[in-house]
């Protein structure tokens, strides 16, 4: 796949089939639009593209810097890039990009910059200055500028209609049996074993101590999870801890996953933790013994999730 980091950067000798979209989490909903994309580019005439944004627009238009995302930009490069995808550009939006009008961006962007030969997009898009153009604009521009125009309509799980916010309201609630089955994966969190107090080796449960990529990734909910990981190739289980260590008086949060069955030294190494269940809320225990006590239940539980799998 490749990248560009700019609409400007964007080369390609062929017609474009486009999609375009924040794709945060790049969920089962976003992926029906890009198996459309990369189905209608199976000939030798048209490339795949994608265009994506950085920062996520609600950060600009509105001012949301808390802004909570599914995925760091290195995790959807990722995900777009085992869906196929050729082309990727990842544009800077700001507020003079956010200004340009529908037909400005229709002509300057997707016909000029892009050679679309086609457009595919979800049931809801709405582009353009103040968000004011839709689908039926989006026709008549097809129609003015000789390029196909294909929605997709709502895809949905038990009747709602997934999205990215209901994804992360899932995971703030611990919910991630609806956030995973939105997904259509499980939802990960990447980052670099660090270096923490250890106390976790001095009661049997030796933890790697995770230093999160990006400030702007969603953690889920405090508490302690199944999760798995690839290591050296293997499929390795085990449980997570998210919060702030109340027992033995922590200050930060910490994300300290301890691996079932495994003994290696993960310092320094970048790992990808699947998260599959949430078994319980944090807890403060009047000493480490009950701590511990209470860690090997959740031992317990985790493998009985495991073995069920």
């Amino acid at each position: 796949m490749k990248i560009f980091n700019s609409i400007n950067d964007f080369i390609c000798s062929k017609k474009t089939i486009l999609t375009l979209g924040t794709f945060d989490g790049v969920h089962i909903g976003h992926r029906k639009i890009l198996e459309k994309v990369t189905q209608n580019t199976e000939s030798d005439t048209t490339e795949s593209l994608v265009l994506t944004f950085f920062p996520h627009p609600r950060m600009v238009l509105q001012g949301q810097s808390d802004v909570k995302l599914l995925n760091t930009i290195g995790e959807k490069i990722d995900l777009l890039e085992t869906l196929g995808v050729q082309n990727l550009v990842i544009h800077p939006f700001d507020e003079v990009f956010s200004k340009l009008t529908a037909e400005e961006f229709v002509k300057t962007v997707l016909v000029e910059q892009f050679h679309i030969q086609k457009i595919i997009i979800g049931h809801d898009h709405r582009f353009g200055r103040n968000r004011t153009a839709n689908i039926d604009d989006l026709i008549a521009f097809g129609q003015q500028y000789d390029f196909e125009v294909e929605q997709i309509s709502v895809q949905e799980i038990k009747e709602v209609s997934i999205s990215s916010t209901k994804i992360r309201n899932a995971l703030t609630e611990g919910n991630m049996a609806l956030a995973n089955d939105y997904l259509g994966y499980e939802y990960f969190l990447t980052g670099t074993v660090s270096r923490g107090k250890q106390l976790g080796r001095t009661i049997g449960f030796p933890t790697a101590n995770l230093m999160i990529e990006g400030n702007d990734k969603l953690i889920p909910q405090n508490g302690v999870y199944v999760v798995k990981s690839i290591i050296n190739q293997k499929t390795v289980f085990g449980m997570m801890n998210i919060g702030f260590n109340p027992t033995v008086a922590g200050e930060k949060l910490s994300v300290e996953v301890h691996y079932f069955d495994f003994d290696a030294d993960l310092y320094d190494q970048e790992i990808r933790v699947s998260i599959l269940e949430y078994l319980r809320a944090e807890q403060k225990f009047s000493s480490v013994p009950l701590l511990k006590e209470q860690l090997e239940k959740d031992k317990d539980a985790a493998w009985t999730y495991i073995k069920n799998l």
